[in-house]
């Protein structure tokens, strides 16, 4: 499935054809947290190319194959949670709303490949808190996310990880948001 409004920008479901991106995406996420002094985990060349073989990834490119944004997702605890990750939008593309379509398409499939899972993400960026509230997330204490290790490993490549184990794992930097299937049966 694709979007495309007349930006000319299609937001897609990556594949192995979209793997000579990842260093570009890469690049401008670990940018973005410089620039914005928040803690973006770290992720590997391969982490990310496999999220595209597997499909499991969304890209966005504008009409000549430019890389204007991303995400990825992920199914934790025995597939009963689902993390949208790493989203991102390169600098050239903001302010135009392409963090909502590449998030909604991440939702979308995320909802498809496990239609019965809670999605979650950890954000601390106003603009994504947000977009989450306009799919329905709300913010949750971390003890109502997964309690799969393997996921809370990957906050270790963040700056901020420090307050999370401090905290047991209780509070951190960021805000955790959940979508729970389960109280949106009657929604459209």
């Amino acid at each position: 499935m694709e979007q495309e409004i007349n930006d000319g920008i299609k937001v897609i479901i990556a594949d192995a054809s979209h793997e000579k991106y990842v260093d570009e995406i890469l690049e401008t996420i670990s940018a973005a947290a410089k620039v914005r002094g928040t803690g973006i985990a770290k992720r590997t060349h391969e982490y990310l190319a496999q999220k595209m073989r597997e499909g499991k990834a969304v890209i966005a490119l504008n009409e000549d194959g430019e890389f204007a944004g991303f995400c990825y997702i992920e199914s934790w605890g025995n597939k009963q949670y689902v993390a949208n990750s790493g989203l991102i939008v390169s600098d050239r593309f903001r302010r135009h709303g392409l963090a909502r379509r590449i998030k909604k398409r991440a939702f979308e499939l995320s909802r498809q490949k496990w239609p019965d899972a809670k999605l979650f993400g950890l954000t601390s960026g106003g603009a994504v808190m947000k977009i989450n509230t306009e799919l329905g997330y709300v913010p949750v204490p971390f003890s109502e996310l997964t309690d799969d290790e393997a996921f809370w490993k990957g906050c270790q490549g963040c700056v901020n990880h420090d307050v999370l184990m401090r905290t047991d794992r209780r509070y951190c930097i960021c805000t955790a948001m959940l979508y729970d299937p389960a109280k949106h049966k009657d929604d459209k």
